[in-house]
């Protein structure tokens, strides 16, 4: 049975490995960093939501993100949470509620007394949201690495700090490296995404709540432990730096606005990372001379790389067939 190499164990690759094992196929993942999921992946807010992306983000979003639930849940089991996402906005930006309800599909409207009915803590604080049902969201850290465990009690061999064998020869070799395939894929560039992990016990949420604002929209993603994730901005800079002051009083002040007890929350993490983006944000499966590059994940890692690996094995399942014809 043929070997393939993954280059990356973020969520495209890890995805990748196990689509291939899936099919049958033996895989070796390297990976620079002592661990998988410690690039971008280990940022990512982890919403599965494919219609609340439709709003800024073309159709193939949509429709390539509707199965990605289900794909998780095979993988992962027990790490997805269908509980929806509320969209949020105070009363001076409710015609932005409008446009965003105008640009999706997939949504209820809720008047106060359903926000409050949803999100207890929330109770009293908003007029009118937008809720879509049919949404879920994950933790990709714990994702990550159930994912992980999964590979390697599957076969899979994983070699963290290595670079590609010289002296090995592989079926087929899948480029996942994200950010560092920028100055090797023509027309890659890099998009900086900020977050921060604030933990208070004094609020409750269920759900992923994203709040509108023309300047610095946000979500709030809940996690174990009285955690909250807080993002995200999409600044055009290759530079994985501390997150910018601006970035974290924005951070602040809209997460305070959704809930004053965020005034009193811990700020217990902040972290960036570098999202590789084409012209139109649209992840590609692009074959190279080695196999091929899953490339371009833009801010939809975890929704768009169920599709984006199942396509990829697909492509390298056929070579590593029609190579075998050949040489029989």
């Amino acid at each position: 049975m043929p070997t393939f190499l993954v280059k990356g164990a973020g969520v495209a690759g890890l995805a990748v490995a196990h689509e291939l094992v899936k099919r049958g196929f033996s895989v070796e993942v390297i990976e620079k960093a002592c661990a998988a999921g410690l690039g971008a992946s280990h940022f990512a807010g982890g919403m599965l939501a494919p219609y609340c992306e439709r709003e800024a983000a073309e159709e193939v979003v949509l429709t390539l993100g509707l199965d990605a639930a289900r794909w998780w849940e095979e993988a992962v089991p027990g790490e997805v949470h269908r509980r929806g996402t509320l969209v949020v906005a105070q009363p001076r930006d409710l015609p932005d509620l409008a446009r965003f309800a105008a640009r999706t599909t997939g949504h209820v409207w809720l008047d106060g007394k359903g926000v409050s009915d949803l999100e207890p803590a929330l109770a009293g604080r908003f007029e009118k949201a937008l809720f879509f049902e049919q949404e879920a969201h994950l933790d990709p850290r714990l994702a990550l690495t159930r994912l992980g465990n999964s590979l390697r009690e599957r076969g899979v061999v994983f070699h963290f700090g290595a670079h590609q064998p010289q002296d090995r020869q592989f079926a087929g070799v899948l480029d996942c490296t994200g950010p560092a395939a920028i100055s090797r894929l023509s027309g890659l560039r890099g998009v900086r995404g900020e977050m921060l992990y604030l933990e208070t016990a004094d609020i409750t949420l269920s759900r992923p709540v994203r709040m509108l604002h023309p300047r610095h929209p946000i979500y709030i993603v809940p996690r174990d432990d009285h955690r909250f994730m807080v993002g995200a901005t999409m600044i055009e800079a290759e530079d994985d730096g501390p997150i910018t002051a601006r970035s974290l009083m924005e951070f602040l002040n809209a997460a305070y606005a959704l809930h004053p007890a965020f005034g009193e929350a811990r700020v217990v993490e902040t972290g960036t990372g570098i999202r590789p983006a084409f012209a139109d944000n649209i992840p590609r499966v692009i074959e190279t001379k080695e196999g091929v590059a899953i490339a371009g994940m833009h801010r939809h890692g975890f929704l768009l790389a169920p599709a984006m690996a199942a396509r990829a094995a697909d492509i390298l399942m056929r070579e590593a067939f029609a190579s075998e014809r050949l040489s029989s």
